[in-house]
């Protein structure tokens, strides 16, 4: 029963234990992974098992939950959407000014040559009283597309988000990741035109990831650029796949994050600036998180008659991580939302900081459908 299911969840809060509750994009079963102990796992490699949260810097480590219980339930009930509402917050002037002459900034490093494209964030501070699981349960039903989740650890903190990026898959050997870029609101029309800022950002971050993983992953192919959705926004996509050892999944990792969507390129001397002139502490926002070498046993013979073949199993080792954008971070009543947008060349401050207000939203909705 659902209820038990979300109990369980309540019961872990209530004694500070750390957990992870979540669905994948376009799946209709909730999936919970809880740990017995409080202590606080750190990753050492890439060859452990586990749920992995990562940090955008990645000179931090990477937190491990440990498998100790998983609990799945097999659907969440549907619910009607509720009305769309026009969301606003009203507007901190300060912040704003700040952001602005960020952009600014990032625009004239890029002119200079430092580098080509730099994704500068910011934080919005909310207060709200709404439960985890309230919260949680509203972004399940909001955003089908997205990998939704409720992640808790006594020593780190709590966070909730519904992200549309895939970091990587890898089924045995066989890796995929993307490209994301671009962004403009949907207006009720599925393949919009996209000005030449969006168009060469895509092409920028689609060549650096292939350029990042040439010498790691062999066979590389790319799809052509899609227009994909992601609740009332719109991106540009590329999906990039090719063969990985197991063993270099590690390497792959540090080679891919953090991504040009959200850090820049090149990659060092854009996350100096971002952890210089930001001037606030991004901590888990841009980082990544999803489930680590998780094994998959099926039969081999699919024929439920031919029984005698039916003992011959075989394991798969299944790797997905998400970067966790449209994110935010709960911390008794105040909540944090984090929002960013690509710099290039041809950016415009004034329309930068509207682009982070229309991807706010995404987060704004579901804290206003909890009031």
């Amino acid at each position: 029963m659902p209820l038990d299911f979300f109990q369980k969840i309540e019961s872990h809060l209530e004694n500070k234990l750390p957990f992870v509750a979540y669905r994948k994009p376009n799946e209709k079963g909730v999936t919970a992974i809880f740990q017995e102990d409080e202590e606080l796992h750190h990753l050492n490699d890439y060859l452990e098992t586990g749920f992995v949260f990562a940090p955008f810097d990645s000179d931090r480590g990477a937190v491990l939950l440990k498998l100790d219980e998983i609990v799945s339930l097999a659907h969440f009930p549907e619910e009607a959407n509720a009305p769309s509402q026009d969301i606003e917050i009203g507007i901190d002037t300060k912040q704003k000014d700040f952001h602005l002459e960020l952009v600014k900034k990032g625009i004239a490093e890029i002119k200079a040559g430092s580098f080509d494209k730099v994704v500068l964030s910011r934080g919005i501070q909310l207060k709200t009283d709404a439960s985890p699981l309230v919260l949680f349960q509203t972004l399940l039903h909001e955003y089908k597309t997205a990998f939704c989740y409720l992640w808790y650890h006594p020593k780190v903190g709590m966070w909730l988000g519904a992200t549309p990026e895939i970091l990587l898959t890898m089924h045995n050997r066989k890796l995929t990741t993307m490209s994301l870029a671009g962004t403009q609101d949907y207006g009720n029309d599925e393949n919009p035109t996209w000005g030449n800022k969006e168009l060469d950002e895509q092409q920028l971050v689609t060549n650096y990831i292939i350029k990042a993983l040439e010498g790691k992953v062999s066979d590389l192919e790319r799809t052509p650029t899609e227009t994909v959705r992601a609740g009332s926004l719109m991106h540009l996509r590329t999906k990039i796949s090719g063969i990985a050892k197991q063993e270099e999944l590690g390497e792959v990792v540090k080679a891919l994050h953090p991504t040009p969507a959200v850090c820049g390129m090149p990659k060092e001397k854009t996350k100096a600036f971002i952890l210089k002139e930001e001037n606030y502490d991004r901590e888990f926002y841009t980082g990544f998180l999803g489930e680590l070498n998780f094994k998959t046993e099926r039969n081999r013979n699919n024929r439920p008659r031919n029984t005698e073949n039916n003992v011959y199993r075989s394991i798969s080792k299944n790797t997905t991580l998400f970067v966790n954008l449209r994110c935010m971070q709960l911390k008794e009543g105040n909540l944090q939302i984090y929002v960013g947008g690509g710099i290039t060349k041809d950016s415009d401050p004034e329309k930068e900081w509207n682009e982070t207000v229309a991807k706010s939203k995404t987060m704004l909705k579901v804290i206003m459908a909890t009031e």
